[in-house]
Formats: C-alpha cells, sequence, structure tokens
C-alpha cells in the first residue's frame, strides 16, 4: 500500500489514475486521497478512497490542516495541482519529511522564480535559454515606438491564462490594470509543451514535447507526442538554470517560424496535459513512487513519438 493525497484535486481524475496504474506496475497499491475547498463538486475527490475539505491556500491554517491529516493517514507523499500553492508548500516542505511525507515540490528558490514569470524570463535568458522579448506594462506606456504590435500581455504572477490579452496598437494599452502586467513579443506558430522529470539530485532524467495541437480553458484537449532534439536540449537548459528544481516540471513554449522556439511559462508542477507524457511511456510518477519506497528512479528517454492523446467529457456521480 502506498498512500498519496492530492491537494486541489478539482478535475484531476486522469492523473489519481496514472499514479494507480504507476503503484501496479510496481506491485504496490495506491489509496488515493484527496482535498479540495468542495471535496463533494470534486470529480477527483469523488473518485478517491478518501477527501475531505481544506481552506484556500493562502488561509493561515492550510500547511497545519494538510500535515495533520497527513500524519494522522500517514500519507508518503503529497501532490499539489495549482501553482498558488506550489509557495507555501514548498517552504513547509522539511515538516512535512519530518512526518514521513515527501511534498513534490521544488525548492523555493525555484518556486519564486516560476511564480514570477518577469523573473522566469531573466533567469532563463541569463542561462540561453530562447525567451520572447519581454518588459512592464509601465515601460511600453512610457515608450511604445520600439515595439512592433500587436503584443501579448499577461499577468507577472498568473497563471491558468488569467488576465492575457493582445494589444493591437498602444491605444489598447489600459490605464487601469489590476495587477502587474507583462508585455511580451507575439509569437506565432505552434505551440507545444514539454514534460520533464528531475531526479532527486537534480539530474533530467527525460524530457517528452508534445504539439498542443487544440486547447481547452488555457488546458492541452488534443495533443501528441514529438521527438524534438531542439526541445529537449532547451529541457536541458532550464533544469540547469533552475537550481533546487526536482520531480515533474513542465513548460510551454512557441516554435515561431521567424524566430524559433521560445520559451513563455513554466510550471514546476504536473500539468494538465502530463496523463499523455505517462501514456507515451514517460514513467513520472512511477518514478516518484519507486523514490518514496526506496527504488531507483526510473523515468527515462524510452517514450514513444507520435502518441496521440484527444480529450472529451465525462461524469462521476455519487448519491
Amino acid at each position: 500500500m502506498v498512500r498519496i493525497l492530492f491537494t486541489s484535486a478539482g478535475r484531476r481524475v486522469e492523473l489519481t489514475r496514472c499514479f494507480r496504474r504507476a503503484a501496479e506496475k510496481l506491485g504496490l497499491r495506491a489509496e488515493i486521497h484527496a482535498c479540495d475547498l468542495e471535496p463533494e463538486l470534486s470529480a477527483a475527490c469523488l473518485e478517491a478512497e478518501a477527501a475531505f475539505a481544506v481552506p484556500r491556500c493562502t488561509a493561515p491554517d492550510y500547511v497545519e490542516r494538510l500535515l495533520d491529516y497527513c500524519t494522522r493517514e500517514r500519507i508518503e507523499l503529497l501532490v499539489p495541482t495549482i501553482d498558488t500553492e506550489l509557495d507555501v508548500l514548498s517552504r513547509a516542505r522539511e515538516r512535512f519529511a519530518q512526518a514521513g511525507t515527501l511534498v513534490h515540490v521544488s525548492a523555493p528558490d525555484v518556486i519564486d522564480v516560476v511564480r514570477d514569470k518577469e523573473r522566469t524570463v531573466s533567469v532563463l535568458a541569463e542561462a540561453g535559454v530562447p525567451v520572447p522579448r519581454t518588459a512592464r506594462i509601465e515601460d511600453l506606456r512610457a515608450d511604445p515606438s520600439g515595439w512592433t504590435f500587436p503584443l501579448f500581455v499577461k499577468p507577472v504572477g498568473g497563471s491558468a491564462s488569467r488576465g492575457i490579452g493582445v494589444l493591437q496598437s498602444a491605444a489598447d494599452i489600459r490605464s487601469d490594470y489590476p495587477e502587474p502586467m507583462l508585455v511580451q513579443e507575439l509569437l506565432r506558430g505552434p505551440e507545444y509543451t514539454i514534460n520533464m522529470y528531475l531526479d532527486a539530485r537534480g539530474r533530467m532524467r527525460s524530457a517528452i514535447p508534445h504539439l498542443r495541437i487544440s486547447t481547452r480553458a488555457g488546458e492541452v484537449e488534443k495533443g501528441r507526442t514529438v521527438r524534438d532534439p531542439r526541445m529537449i536540449a532547451i529541457a536541458a537548459d532550464i533544469a540547469a538554470a533552475l537550481r533546487g528544481a526536482e520531480g515533474v516540471l513542465c513548460f510551454q513554449l512557441i516554435d515561431d517560424p521567424d524566430r524559433g522556439p521560445r520559451v513563455f511559462e513554466i510550471n514546476a508542477r504536473f500539468g494538465g496535459g502530463y496523463p499523455l507524457a505517462d501514456h507515451a511511456g514517460g514513467r513520472f510518477a512511477e518514478s516518484l513512487l519507486a523514490r518514496i519506497t526506496g527504488r531507483a528512479e526510473c523515468a527515462s528517454d524510452l517514450w514513444r513519438e507520435g502518441v496521440t492523446m484527444v480529450r472529451y467529457d465525462s461524469a462521476v456521480f455519487r448519491g
């Protein structure tokens, strides 16, 4: 038996199933625990063996609630699923470790970088990773003459496509943005996600690009794995730039026909499209379970190209 807790579980049913299958491959049985604001309205919580309600991750007792639960239920692995909880869980991961729970999260310094999109661009650019030209919206407003419109605009600390937009001209720049905003050159071309696995020592074991054929609500709906050496090399450069990163991360890039690949987003967690990498043979979930059970991590580059994922709506019923 291996007990796994998914926080902010929401709709991540397929992710929990990836872990169930991974456990079976290791001769284990996964007992899935899940939590959310309203677990009775979460499909992943309804499919779990146990589920419970938690406050928002910004609540002062969030960590204590999770820590008490992990201690009481002997949770061995905690898997966060949204960006906003990474910071608080990263800073508490040693407390969880003392209770016997591995929190799947990178070091606080890494989370500080990836949660600030301005710092992300700066750190990656310094490491030689190709990124789009980026500036604060205030700098653009002060002098738009050096930019070619249209431009892309997004929040400095945004996630899940929140607050993004396109500026067709300087006249579209608002004076009342509710949060700090960045502007970037607008990239054109096919969009890719690269799922990558770093072992406990921070060494990249695998990087699996997939073409985002279509998306819905910022998450891949149809995708296909592609073995592109350029993107795998970029993943290695990102791993080298983010000292303290471990486990699963994903990043997105656009392969612009004029500029080449440009990275514009990093998530230091399991992304929504991870099930495609898992089905292609990525073994990332299996590698984490191997780690917590004292076995060798098994993520590798022996994955299949040309694997296609097409998602559809399903439902979970109770009562």
